[in-house]
């Protein structure tokens, strides 16, 4: 037999703030309600679920196993009663959108769709965020900080999050002009194995270099810190046995001394998707992702074929293969 327990979401919510700071007072700030009141929202529900769920310890507080377990699924509790709420009350908000992978300019993909989406009688309005990585901007979603996200998605998701993919973008070689392949017309990803792939940050966080690195036996990798496209495209020129990987349509800077060289057989492909929280209701989602599947279509982003092209990843449905 299930017990059934009616969670009262003020108590859910004090306990995941309070699980996200693992301090009762900062927690308290961020609700703005004292600290009592949160002590005591918490301790009602730890009397409802017969658990204790933080070990108070020192100046702040750690989860027990049981508040570990519960924290997603109350995250997910929380965000689809805010998605209730926001069904009835903000309907005419704007579609909150984060994009991340900012050095390939996931904005570009996403601008060109956003002006076609249609939330009934008007154009969707859209507000837009500027997420680091995709650890940050899934965390934003699972909170209900966020609608949507934009860039490459990479296994494994949390429960609760789903994607869909909408373009998959050729990869060019980046080099300096004075690399000894510079002159080539095109390149084979295994002509790039005694080069030095040059990365804007650990490749630990990087997962399509690290697994273009991996596949194609790059051996020799190093990094440096992401201060921009054109920070990075000048580090590149300046050392003849470096190259990286663009997406072939980012908007490039003037930086002298680069070579951009198209890369076959295969031709590596970036995935870009679409990615959201499951039961997320409000009505400009659909009509994102309805015209990202549209521009899809018309320009012809999601053509593939596993005999010329490369995916760290395969397609799963979306793609057109052929």
């Amino acid at each position: 037999m299930v017990t059934t327990v009616d969670l009262d979401t003020a108590q859910v919510r004090a306990f995941v703030y309070a699980a996200q700071e693992l301090h009762f007072g900062r927690a308290a700030g961020r609700l703005a309600i004292s600290q009592q009141a949160l002590s005591k929202r918490i301790a009602r529900l730890e009397s409802l679920l017969g658990t204790e769920l933080f070990e108070r310890r020192g100046h702040g507080v750690d989860l027990t196993e049981a508040g570990r377990r519960f924290l997603e699924p109350a995250r997910r509790a929380l965000a689809a009663a805010d998605d209730a709420v926001a069904a009835m009350v903000s309907t005419g908000r704007p579609l909150r959108v984060d994009v991340w992978g900012h050095l390939y300019a996931p904005m570009r993909t996403l601008a060109q769709v956003a002006g076609q989406t249609q939330h009934p009688e008007r154009k969707l309005e859209l507000e837009l965020g500027h997420g680091r990585d995709l650890p940050t901007v899934m965390t934003a979603l699972l909170h209900g900080d966020i609608d949507a996200a934009f860039g490459r998605v990479h296994p494994p998701l949390p429960p609760g999050l789903t994607h869909h993919l909408v373009r998959l973008e050729p990869v060019d070689a980046v080099l300096s002009a004075d690399h000894p392949l510079a002159a080539e017309p095109t390149l084979r990803p295994e002509q790039l194995r005694t080069s030095v792939l040059w990365a804007p940050g650990a490749l630990s966080r990087l997962d399509f270099l690290r697994r273009f690195a991996d596949h194609f036996d790059v051996r020799e990798r190093a990094g440096s810190v992401n201060l921009g496209l054109a920070h990075f495209l000048t580090e590149v020129a300046e050392h003849p046995r470096r190259f990286s990987l663009l997406p072939a349509d980012v908007p490039l800077p003037e930086i002298p001394g680069l070579r951009f060289v198209p890369l076959v057989d295969p031709t590596p492909l970036y995935a870009w998707s679409l990615l959201w929280r499951t039961g997320n209701v409000h009505p400009g989602l659909s009509g994102l992702a309805a015209a990202c599947a549209a521009e899809a279509g018309r320009s012809r982003w999601l053509e593939y074929d596993p005999s010329r092209d490369w995916l760290p990843e395969q397609p799963k449905g979306d793609a057109v293969v052929g």
